[in-house]
């Protein structure tokens, strides 16, 4: 059955003006207006959609709907996967030993990182012989009959959606929009995408030549979906086949789907050390210095032979061994895209590594300063601070508080992907002259009036030091508050002083660093409004109608 296209939506136009408030006729970034529109409340978290609800205890979990390890599971059911569904349970299984199994197919890559791992390549075709642990299944491959470990978040059921390389899953129209426009990409590349206010609802996103054009599509009860009502196709897939035949009333044609360039992040190193904090210091070859600060170094290592890691060495005396593990116990469940994942510790003897995953263009600082970033441009740098409030905003869920938040402790992977690090690890450091606000090495310059001052540290306290990176990120890494010392910042903060405008910062850009600095910390925006303000600063009020509805 054929499929015919509605028109796309009408261009855009450009606008970086943003209020707090829901302005039925303003340029704002925050979509306004609609039920369906996303309408986070600025300086309380998880004000809006109700279902948000925040846990009132400190210990870290995910909010609703977020899975901390893996595709959900569920005891029994059906051992066929509905397209799209859950993934059903099965427990048991040992090496050679499972009966019943699940059909899944490799997205990506895979190779094997202890003996107990099952290499694969991406399109292998794998039984699932005991799913029971979140992050790492039991499998056995069909192409080579042998049978070890996988990581889950590497596979998707065979002929489901997720199966697909044009599906994204749940990604914003921007995030479609950055993909999309990377460079290499051609007019007809393409992806589907969740809705992002309908839930079972998909959309079509397609690159048309220096821009992107999005579709709805729409199901139907008895199973078939449609861009136009005229017509009707069967699945998905046959509505991508259609397109890729003729453009029917789409931008263009449909071409390749948009690459997937990165590999998700493992649940730890593997099976048997997902587990286990202490790994043995031999397991590790230190390669390349990536950096130093006030308190170690930061290495690129090896593990196992196998595994690219991070290495972050602690000079001896920085912090009790004790205190680092009971801290490292929370930050550990801690996971999150825009949060760098800790994957084990050797605390045996000093000095303690701490070993996460690799970010090989280092600090956020120095990638400004000396790297690549120099050239970043304004879209660019705004969307590295979009990702920064997109982690704390997690954090800030999980009522856990940085403390350290700077360009510093912020890493930089491949395509400007950011990620927070070392979150947590200030107020474990003995060293004095970091404890004592008086001290050399306190961040005056990033801290918030009540925490030098009075030590209240809280997410508030973060959202300022947030406002300080976003002048490290306008400024290309220079020192906040120059030619001041910590003491005179740190007086004159308090009597009301903030830095001007930095040079080349908009307007819109400037008010938000103002909010973030403002001296009543409850008057202070949440992350979750400054990541969504953040992530569409260049989309205009009049674009927010079809948000609402993809």
């Amino acid at each position: 059955m054929g499929c015919c296209a509605s028109a796309p939506e009408q261009p855009r136009k450009k606008s970086n003006s943003m209020s707090y408030t829901n302005q039925g006729g303003g340029g704002g970034g925050v979509p306004v207006g609609g039920a369906n529109s996303y309408q986070p409340k600025p300086m309380n978290p998880g004000g809006y959609p109700p279902s948000a609800a925040y846990p009132s205890s400190a210990a870290p979990r995910g909010p609703p709907g977020y899975n901390m390890g893996g595709p959900p599971q569920i005891g029994g059911g059906a051992m066929v996967p509905q397209v799209g569904g859950a993934v059903p349970h099965i427990g048991g299984g040992t090496m050679g030993g499972a009966r019943s199994a699940l059909m899944f197919i490799g997205l990506y890559r895979y190779e094997a990182r202890t003996p107990e791992d099952l290499s694969f390549d991406k399109g292998d075709q794998l039984q699932i012989m005991n799913n029971s642990d979140g992050d790492w299944w039991l499998a056995r491959s069909l192409r080579t009959g042998r049978e070890g470990y996988i990581p889950s978040n590497y596979v998707a059921a065979m002929e489901s959606v997720q199966a697909q390389d044009w599906f994204f899953g749940k990604i914003k129209r921007s995030d479609a929009e950055k993909k999309l426009l990377q460079i290499g990409n051609q007019s007809g590349t393409y992806l589907i995408r969740e809705s992002e206010s309908q839930p079972g609802n998909y959309s079509l996103s397609v690159r048309d030549g220096e821009s992107v054009k999005h579709y709805r599509i729409r199901k139907v009860d008895s199973g078939g979906c449609y861009i136009a009502p005229r017509a009707m196709c069967k699945s998905l897939d046959d509505l991508v086949n259609h397109y890729k035949r003729e453009a029917d009333g789409l931008c263009c044609r449909l071409t390749v789907p948009c690459p997937k360039s990165d590999k998700p992040v493992t649940g730890g190193l593997s099976y048997n050390t997902k587990d286990e904090w202490e790994i043995e210091r031999t397991s590790l070859r230190l390669i390349n210095r990536l950096g130093a600060g006030q308190f170690g170094e930061v290495w690129e290592g090896l593990w196992n032979n196998t595994t690219s890691v991070a290495v972050k060495t602690l000079k001896i005396g920085t912090m009790s061994v004790e205190d680092f593990l009971s801290e490292a116990q929370i930050m550990k469940k801690l996971r999150h895209e825009k949060l760098i994942q800790l994957y084990a510790v050797c605390t045996q003897e000093e000095p303690i590594y701490i070993v996460t995953e690799l970010m090989k263009n280092g600090s956020l600082l120095d990638y400004l300063q000396k790297g690549a970033g120099r050239h970043l441009k304004l879209p660019e740098l705004i969307d590295i601070g979009a990702q920064v409030a997109n982690g704390m905003a997690y954090l800030e869920a999980q009522h856990y508080i940085h403390r350290d938040l700077a360009a510093r402790n912020v890493l930089v992977g491949e395509g400007n992907i950011v990620k927070i690090a070392d979150f947590g690890l200030a107020r474990l450091i003995n060293d004095d002259e970091y404890c004592a606000r008086e001290g050399a090495k306190f961040p005056i310059k990033w801290t918030a009036p009540e925490a030098a001052l009075y030590s209240r540290f809280s997410i508030k306290s973060d959202v300022w030091s947030f406002g300080i990176l976003l002048v490290e990120l306008i400024t290309h890494g220079r020192i906040p508050y120059p030619g001041m010392t910590n003491g005179e910042v740190l007086a004159k903060v308090e009597q009301g002083y903030r830095m001007p405008v930095p040079p080349g910062c908009p307007e819109p850009l400037y008010q938000i660093m103002l909010d973030c600095w403002k001296q009543e910390a409850d008057e202070r925006p949440t992350f979750e409004y400054l990541h969504h303000t953040l992530n569409d600063y260049f989309v205009s009020a009049a674009d927010t109608a079809y948000r609402m509805l993809t």
